[in-house]
Order: structure tokens, then C-alpha cells, then sequence
């Protein structure tokens, strides 16, 4: 299969000066804000932003919104990408839920986090939070000790007459179950 490089270059830019595309549908709560800026602490920047040059020369952020607001004083890596409006707008729907759908490896995930130290707490609640979240969304099987049925329940049976009514309450009887009659 031949792909079309879409990468024009690499270039460095203040981030203040990158603008964010109007149709950015993601927004950063509080706890991924605080963990960003731990990871960027405590590690630097390591990836780049992907952005597109308009007609002005001005570059529209595509990918990186929270990187480039975090960090505006900051000279960033921004690859600007050969794409068209529409292709940005593409890109910009997809390109988190595609990495979403990556699925976990488990026991990876656990051996990789067992060599992984930090002493930021934001960043810390998200490596907790890798296992809990990777784990199965069915719910797990009750204990054995768990009854299946509860303990007690009511049943109303009309009948057509007491005969009916004696032949029920001996096959309840005979079946273990403890039951009432209630003449009414």
C-alpha cells in the first residue's frame, strides 16, 4: 500500500503563537491539566504538535491544544502537515478515538508500571488509574456464597376452589418450599 506523506516539515514555534482550531472538540478538565504539566515537568516535551499552515502563514493547531496552552512561552515541536480544511477537520475527529481503541495488555501494562516512579501526584493518579481502567466492563461473577434467589418472597395464587388450593400447598410442601394458606 502506498501512503501519501502528509508531513511537510518540522518546525519549531512559540506555542502562544499556534492557533487553536476553532472546531476542537476536546476540553481538558482540571485533573488532566495538573497531570500534563507533571509529565511536562517531569519529563519535557517529547512529542510534537501537528498543526497546518493557512493562506496567512499563521499555523492552526490540529493535535496538541493542551501541550500548546501549557507551555506559551515555550519554542514547541510542531510538524505542519499538507492538508486542506476538511482533511484538518478529519484528522481532528479521529485522531483521539482511534488511539481509544487500542486495547490493553494487562500483564504488560503491569510489568511497564512496576519500573515506573513519579513523584507528581496528578501524574501518579494516572498511572493508578491504567490497570482499573484497562479492567473488563462486564461485571464479575457472584461470590458462591451469595444466594441466587433471596431468602424470602411471596407468591398470590388464586384457585378455584380449597382442593385446588391443598393440592398447591402439599407440592410447595413436597418441593421444600415453606408456604401459608390464606383463605380470603
Amino acid at each position: 500500500m502506498h501512503l501519501r506523506n502528509r508531513i511537510r516539515e518540522l518546525r519549531y514555534v512559540k506555542a502562544s503563537q499556534l492557533r487553536p482550531h476553532p472546531r476542537n472538540w476536546r476540553e481538558h478538565p482540571p485533573a488532566q491539566r495538573d497531570a500534563m504539566r507533571g509529565m511536562l515537568a517531569e519529563i519535557g516535551l517529547a512529542d510534537a504538535l501537528l498543526a497546518r499552515e493557512l493562506e496567512d502563514g499563521s499555523l492552526e493547531l490540529i493535535d496538541g491544544h493542551l501541550r500548546a496552552e501549557l507551555t506559551a512561552e515555550a519554542d514547541v515541536p510542531v510538524l505542519v502537515l499538507d492538508l486542506d480544511e476538511n482533511e484538518a477537520a478529519k484528522l481532528l475527529a479521529l485522531l483521539d478515538p482511534l488511539a481509544g481503541l487500542a486495547e490493553t495488555n494487562t500483564d504488560v501494562l503491569a510489568e511497564l508500571l512496576a519500573d515506573v516512579a513519579t513523584e507528581n501526584e496528578s501524574v501518579q493518579g494516572v498511572l493508578d488509574g491504567l490497570l482499573k481502567d484497562s479492567a473488563p466492563a462486564w461485571p464479575s461473577p457472584a461470590p458462591a456464597e451469595e444466594p441466587l434467589i433471596p431468602e424470602s418472597f411471596q407468591i398470590v395464587v388464586d384457585c378455584r376452589d380449597e382442593a385446588q388450593q391443598r393440592e398447591l400447598f402439599e407440592r410447595f410442601q413436597t418441593e421444600g418450599l415453606s408456604c401459608r394458606l390464606l383463605t380470603i
